[in-house]
């Protein structure tokens, strides 16, 4: 989507891995280069989006098979495509969002299910769009745990499918990584949040 002029950046990872602070530092530091991005968020970002994001991250963790699961993300998707992400590239403006299709691939594609090949058709179908860079943050999957849970956000329902999945999320997140190699940079999350920020501005500011 570059011919809209912004540039889409997407950050990755399992969760509790940082995605959320260092989206809105990479924000904040793209403000300070003069720029004027859009922050948001997977699921949600629109209003319609948010309203589906409280199906899919509260309640349950069985709440959803695996197969409803990609219907309602892509519903959500495609309702940020169309109301955020769109307008904002179209203004020239920058999009940064935590979360994008990456991790309808990996969530429901590769770790609750066989289903990469469906979550690959309905994405071409219903929102044929990827980011002009995405940023996975990687992290030792326990660390990541224990630090979402911490939240108590309420919003934890995949945190509660516990260490297993999120090693398996984070083997799968690596593989898309190498798999989309000219799109993808990992980044080490392990390090302290004004690190991870400063690598993230290097990668970013390489690609403006």
């Amino acid at each position: 989507m570059t011919d809209a002029h912004g540039l889409f950046i997407s950050l990755e990872g399992i969760d509790g891995s940082g995605k959320s602070t260092q989206s809105r530092l990479l924000a904040e530091q793209m403000r300070a280069w003069g720029r004027d991005p859009v922050l948001t968020r997977e699921p949600g970002g629109a209003t319609g989006a948010e309203d589906i994001r409280r199906l899919l991250v509260e309640g349950d963790p069985a709440r959803w098979s695996p197969e409803t699961e990609i219907l309602l993300f892509t519903a959500a998707r495609r309702d940020h495509l169309e109301r955020t992400i769109r307008p904002a590239l179209a203004s020239g403006r920058d999009v940064v969002t935590d979360r994008f299709a990456d991790s309808t691939r990996v969530y429901q594609g590769a770790t609750r299910g066989d289903l990469r090949a469906l979550v690959d058709t309905i994405h071409d179908a219903a929102i044929g769009v990827e980011p002009d860079l995405t940023l996975v943050l990687d992290m030792d999957p326990a660390v990541a745990l224990e630090r979402g849970l911490a939240r108590s956000s309420g919003e934890d329902r995949f945190e509660e499918f516990g260490l297993d999945f999120q090693k398996r999320l984070r083997a799968g997140f690596l593989a898309l990584a190498q798999e989309e190699a000219g799109r993808c940079v990992v980044i080490d999350a392990m390090a302290a949040p004004e690190t991870v920020a400063a690598r993230i501005a290097e990668v970013v500011r390489a690609r403006l």
